[in-house]
């Protein structure tokens, strides 16, 4: 029997993908460059506050930058875990070749692999979201306020009372 993590110091993310970030695909833009940087300053902080459990939604954009994060973290400090939390086992099948072999290799150096459902359908991305604040104390979020499934996503973690911590992409100090 695997050892399900304490909700209490699970921390999961969300974020937009590169469609709706301001830089697109381009990750050696500044502004990239500085979120990917606050996004490893807070994950460090989330772990000295007690978090050791890193649930990641897989997603193109941000959940790459996180999932990176959270990896290169686990290599450098003791007791993390990360696992990645997959909406539907075509996931990644219409993306570019570029964004498969990433999502494959983050993937593969995840702890943990939870597949929500086999087939895609119009709900299983929310049922992921779902999935990682309903098992999670903390919600790591790059949101600047535009509707969507992020948006959603920071909506239900706040009704659920999680800790939320909003990185504007935008932003860069």
């Amino acid at each position: 029997m695997r050892h399900r993590p304490d909700r209490e110091t699970t921390c999961c993310f969300t974020g937009h993908r590169p469609e709706k970030l301001p830089w697109g695909e381009d990750e050696d833009d500044p502004r990239c460059v500085a979120l990917k940087a606050r996004i490893r300053l807070e994950l460090e902080e989330t772990y000295r506050a007690g978090y050791r459990h890193f649930i990641c939604g897989m997603a193109r954009g941000a959940d790459f930058y996180f999932c990176e994060a959270a990896l290169a973290l686990r290599d450098e400090r003791s007791g993390i875990t990360v696992e990645a939390a997959i909406p539907c086992e075509e996931q990644a099948a219409r993306w570019p070749r570029r964004d498969q072999e990433r999502y494959f290799y983050l993937v593969g150096h995840c702890d943990q692999e939870t597949m929500l459902q086999r087939a895609y359908d119009r709900s299983c991305m929310m049922r992921r979201n779902r999935y990682m604040v309903d098992r999670s104390a903390r919600l790591i979020a790059v949101y600047d306020g535009m509707l969507g499934g992020t948006m959603y996503t920071v909506t239900y973690a706040m009704k659920q009372e999680l800790d939320v911590v909003l990185l504007d992409p935008e932003e860069t100090d």
